[in-house]
């Protein structure tokens, strides 16, 4: 048997969490990641998974046109092996399983405004990244940039001719930048409903640059824009910077819970 990685895994799971609960980050990303991405990780049928955090100066550089993704503060992804369709069962039978054991403290205080399946549609490595297609989600970052769409439907002759341009002139200039080591792109999976229906899009560019900096120097250096042809093809619903999780680092959205609570107890 061929093992599976990300340049041949099938399926890609995203989900963009929000806590809402300003005083439960720490035991967010404390169950998040010493509980259940290991035990995760740890299913045969996951390939590898990774989670990134939208920072305050994150949010900052961001730009979120659909309010129910607006609030997330961080996104989640995981790739699975084939059959696709076991390493999901058993995948989400362990977060069931999880739930009785009284592992899922979250549940009361998290919100996921977008949970859904993706299939990987391709993915380039950066000649200075030096590793194969397969081993770039492996390889360390220091964040991502995202960029998130819809169109409302993938046969649409537009559709087509926006993701050429998007493959053949914006992904060279991305992969041209400093601080980019690979992009991959996805598509939501079609709905057994509605198969022809909505399809939301995913742009994720692996950096080894500062993910602020990075969406700073683009905001100065723009990538092409799409022919104005095509340029209301794809409705955007998230796009900015995420930084990488580093375990036990979790102050990011410290000082605001602090002065709201400084601000009570002087009133």
């Amino acid at each position: 048997m061929i093992p599976s990685t990300p340049e041949t895994a099938t399926r890609a799971f995203f989900s963009f969490p929000q806590v809402t609960d300003p005083a439960r980050h720490r035991a967010y990303n404390a169950w998040h990641q010493l509980d259940h991405r290991p035990e995760n990780l740890a299913l045969p049928g996951v390939v590898h998974g990774d989670r990134w955090v939208r920072t305050p100066a994150c949010e900052r550089l961001g730009s979120y046109p659909d309010l129910a993704l607006a609030g997330s503060q961080y996104m989640a992804m995981y790739w699975f092996a084939e059959p696709t369709a076991d390493s999901i069962l058993a995948w989400k039978d362990l977060g069931d399983r999880a739930i009785h054991q009284g592992r899922r403290p979250e549940l009361a205080w998290t919100e996921r405004p977008m949970t859904r399946m993706f299939r990987p549609v391709q993915g380039y490595v950066a000649p200075r990244a030096l590793v194969t297609l397969a081993a770039l989600p492996f390889r360390p970052n220091r964040g991502v940039h995202v960029e998130v769409s819809r169109v409302e439907t993938s046969l649409h002759p537009d559709v087509a001719d926006l993701s050429q341009f998007e493959h053949e002139t914006q992904v060279p200039d991305l992969l041209a930048r400093d601080g980019v080591a690979g992009v991959w792109t996805f598509r939501s999976a079609p709905s057994r409903s509605n198969p022809d229906g909505p399809v939301v899009r995913i742009r994720l560019t692996y950096l080894e640059a500062d993910p602020v900096e990075f969406t700073r120097a683009l905001a100065v250096d723009p990538l092409p824009a799409p022919p104005a042809a095509l340029a209301s093809t794809a409705t955007p619903l998230l796009t900015g910077p995420l930084a990488t999780i580093t375990p036990w680092e979790w102050d990011w959205f410290d000082e605001p819970v602090a002065a709201a609570t400084e601000s009570v107890a002087g009133a």
